[in-house]
């Protein structure tokens, strides 16, 4: 998902191939896919890098991507695409991907776990999961409708309490559902704290951001794997040294990271919960996702990221820029949150950023 990239976009294949053979003779025997990464071009070069390996020596996730799937025909179609993308006859661990409320409803009508069941017979598929990014309840919801595999959630130690979090890992637990964990250094932004948070961390000649917050995860017992989308041979040497000198968090360590949550949580620009109130907007305006990246990037406080995403979303015609100041938003936030001043903010920050 994040290999590195040459200037015109496209996956930097030198550089990618040279850190999937790095990682696997380190022992990296799990690789994780789907089919829209890179804009299609993830798989078919994992096809190409994974070639001169023995099919039994690593363990292929990849993911049916839902919105693209209209018939019962489209989930045959697109996986066996997939097959051939990925130069193999099987696939050891298959997600549907990214699970909400709604793709659930497709997945029933369509009787896309049946489809996927019948691969399974057939030995094309050897386990089946789903990947998830949305609230606890329709997390529940999902796990307990199916006798899946395993189950893939975003966990990490500032998202314990959003989408899945500890409650879903608590209940996956106990359902006995094995759990690989994404997004452990959320997306990068655990990699790289603001300097003053970083200090808070004991650190050692061997110790990063990065690694404090994948052995963070590597404490709950039911995750068996976890999964870090790496962009460069760096990352990639950090993680390994992570893991090959495992040790669990100390009780130091341990009251180190709640303290640094706690400090990154006082960086929070507004109190919006995401809860969606506000919408929707009369022209349109994503009033939450604005405000999810604007308390991100005053919590973490990366500008490029921050800088990148806000570009995406001019694109969209869903920014700020279309807000006609009706005031219809404040009237219905629960939290009381003065969105029109905190959309003036934000324009007034973007002009001093760029």
């Amino acid at each position: 998902m994040r290999f590195p990239t040459k200037a015109d976009g496209t996956i930097n294949e030198v550089e990618a191939t040279e850190m999937i053979d790095y990682a696997i003779k380190a022992g990296v025997n799990y690789i994780d896919t789907a089919y829209p990464y890179h804009n299609g071009e993830s798989e078919p070069l994992l096809g190409r890098a994974l070639a001169k390996y023995p099919r039994s020596s690593y363990y292929l996730a990849t993911k049916l991507p839902l919105w693209q799937v209209q018939t019962k025909e489209d989930v045959v179609t697109i996986f066996n695409d997939q097959l051939k993308r990925l130069n193999t006859d099987y696939i050891d661990f298959y997600l549907l991907h990214a699970m909400s409320d709604e793709r659930f409803e497709l997945v029933k009508r369509l009787g896309i776990i049946e489809i996927c069941e019948r691969l399974k017979k057939e030995g094309k598929i050897k386990y089946l999961g789903f990947s998830f990014h949305d609230s606890y309840e329709t997390f529940e919801k999902i796990l307990t409708y199916h006798n899946w595999d395993f189950c893939q959630i975003q966990f990490n130690y500032m998202d314990t309490q959003i989408q899945a979090g500890l409650k879903g890992y608590k209940l996956a637990a106990s359902l006995g559902i094995p759990m690989i964990v994404m997004e452990p250094v959320k997306g990068g932004l655990l990699a790289k704290l603001p300097a003053e948070i970083s200090q808070v961390l004991p650190k050692t000649l061997s110790t990063t951001d990065a690694s404090y917050a994948l052995r963070y995860v590597a404490q709950f017992d039911n995750v068996k794997v976890i999964l870090s989308g790496m962009s460069s041979l760096d990352q990639v040497k950090d993680n390994l040294n992570t893991f090959n000198n495992y040790h669990p968090l100390d009780k130091t360590e341990q009251k180190a990271i709640e303290e640094v949550v706690k400090q990154l949580n006082l960086r929070i620009k507004n109190g919006c919960t995401g809860c969606r109130y506000c919408m929707p907007c009369p022209k349109g305006v994503n009033i939450p996702r604005i405000f999810a990246n604007w308390n991100e990037f005053g919590i973490y406080d990366q500008k490029d990221t921050y800088l990148k995403r806000v570009k995406q979303q001019l694109t969209d015609e869903t920014f700020i820029n279309n807000c006609i100041k009706c005031g219809k938003c404040e009237k219905a936030c629960p939290q009381h949150i003065e969105i029109r001043q905190n959309f003036a903010q934000i324009q007034a920050e973007l002009e001093k950023l760029n």
